[in-house]
C-alpha cells in the first residue's frame, strides 16, 4: 500500500518569509537579525513574529531609527563571521543607507581581494498598493541592480518567499532580498522539502505561445491574471517571473522570445531607466530576428510615487498590461 501524499504547507508571503527566517535561524547560530521593532514588535508587517522570543535578543536585535546604523554595524558583524539579516521598515527609508551598501558591502570583498566576505541580507518591503503615505510605496530596485557587487532578487509567491529568503542568507555575497509588502497576506503552497530552485534563474509561471510576459515580486499575480483573461479571449501568454533583478536570467526570457515573437515586460518601478529598460536591450540584441513587434514595456510613471487616493492610476494594472499585449499585435 503506498504512502498518502504529503499536501504542501499554505501560507502568506509574510508568514513564508517568517518560516524561511527561522529555518535559517535554527541551522545557523551565526544567522542575526537586526532592523527597527523587528524584536517584541516583530516588525510593522508582523514578518518577524515570534522570532525574539524564541531565539532571544542577542540574535534578534532592535535597532534605533538609523538605516545607516543597521548596515554599519551588519558589515562589522559579516566581518566577523556572522551572518546578519538586515529589515529596513520601508523601501523609502533604505536611502540614509545608501552609502553604506554601495560604498561598503558592495564593495569589500572585491577590495580585499577575496579575503573578507559580505554574507549580508537586506530585507527591504517594497512597492505600493498599500494606501500609504510619502516614503512608504517606492521602488528603488534599480538603484542597486546597477551597483556591482551586489545580488538583487524579490519574491512574488510564498513557495519563493520561503526558499529564496533562506538561499539569500546562505549566500556568501551581499543580497538586497525585495518583498513585495502588499502581497504580504496572499497565501499559497510552499515547494516540496528538497525541491530547491536557483535563487538566480527565472520561472515560467503561465505557459504560452503567442506573447512572452515579463514581471517581478508584486506584478507578478497581476501578469498571472492578465494572462487568464486574454486565455478567454482566445490569446496565450506565457508569463515569466523575473525572480532575480540582478543577475538577470536572459537565457530564459530569450528561450520564450524565440518561440512567440513578442515581449511585454512590466514592473512598479518607472519606466524610464528600469529593469525593463536593461531586459529589453539584452533581448533586442539576441533576439532581433525573432521578434514580430517591438518589445513593449508597461511600468509607473517617471514622477515621485503619487498620494494613495492617485496610487491605482500610478500602478500597472490589468488593463495597461493587456494593452501593451494588443500594441504588440497591432504592429
Amino acid at each position: 500500500m503506498s504512502a498518502p501524499a504529503i499536501t504542501p504547507a499554505v501560507m502568506p508571503i509574510g508568514k513564508a518569509i517568517n518560516s524561511g527566517l527561522r529555518k535559517a535561524m535554527e541551522k545557523d547560530p551565526k544567522v542575526v537579525l537586526l532592523g527597527e521593532d523587528i524584536g517584541k514588535l516583530g516588525g510593522v508587517f508582523r514578518v518577524t513574529d515570534g522570532l525574539q522570543k524564541d531565539f532571544g535578543p542577542q540574535r534578534v536585535i532592535d535597532t534605533p531609527l538609523a538605516e545607516s546604523g543597521i548596515i554599519g554595524t551588519a558589515v562589522g558583524l559579516a566581518m566577523r563571521g556572522y551572518r546578519p539579516v538586515c529589515e529596513i521598515q520601508f523601501d523609502g527609508f533604505i536611502y540614509p543607507a545608501f552609502d553604506q551598501i554601495v560604498s561598503q558591502v558592495a564593495k569589500l570583498h572585491y577590495r580585499t581581494g577575496g579575503n573578507v566576505k559580505m554574507p549580508i541580507t537586506i530585507r527591504v518591503p517594497y512597492g505600493g498598493g498599500i494606501g500609504a503615505i510619502e516614503h512608504h510605496s517606492e521602488s528603488p530596485e534599480g538603484y542597486f541592480a546597477a551597483t556591482a557587487g551586489l545580488r538583487v532578487v524579490t519574491c512574488g509567491t510564498s513557495a519563493d518567499a520561503h526558499q529564496m529568503i533562506q538561499q539569500a542568507i546562505e549566500s556568501d555575497d551581499p543580497v538586497l532580498f525585495f518583498e513585495p509588502k502588499r502581497r504580504y497576506w496572499e497565501k499559497g503552497p510552499l515547494a516540496e522539502a528538497g525541491d530547491a530552485y536557483p535563487l538566480h534563474k527565472a520561472r515560467v509561471v503561465a505557459p504560452g505561445s503567442d506573447v512572452t510576459l515579463v514581471a517581478y515580486g508584486p506584478l507578478v499575480t497581476t501578469a498571472v491574471q492578465a494572462a487568464k483573461i486574454a486565455a478567454g479571449e482566445g490569446r496565450s501568454i506565457e508569463v515569466i517571473d523575473l525572480r532575480s533583478i540582478s543577475p538577470l536570467d536572459v537565457d530564459t526570457v530569450a528561450d520564450s522570445v524565440r518561440r512567440t515573437g513578442r515581449l511585454v515586460i512590466t514592473h512598479e518601478a518607472p519606466v524610464f531607466l528600469g529593469i525593463g529598460a536593461e531586459l529589453a536591450a539584452r533581448i533586442g540584441e539576441r533576439c532581433f530576428f525573432h521578434l514580430e513587434a517591438p518589445i513593449a514595456r508597461v511600468g509607473g510613471f517617471t514622477l515621485p510615487y503619487p498620494p494613495a487616493k492617485l496610487e491605482e492610476h500610478f500602478l500597472p494594472d490589468v488593463d495597461r498590461i493587456l494593452d501593451a499585449v494588443d500594441r504588440t499585435f497591432a504592429s
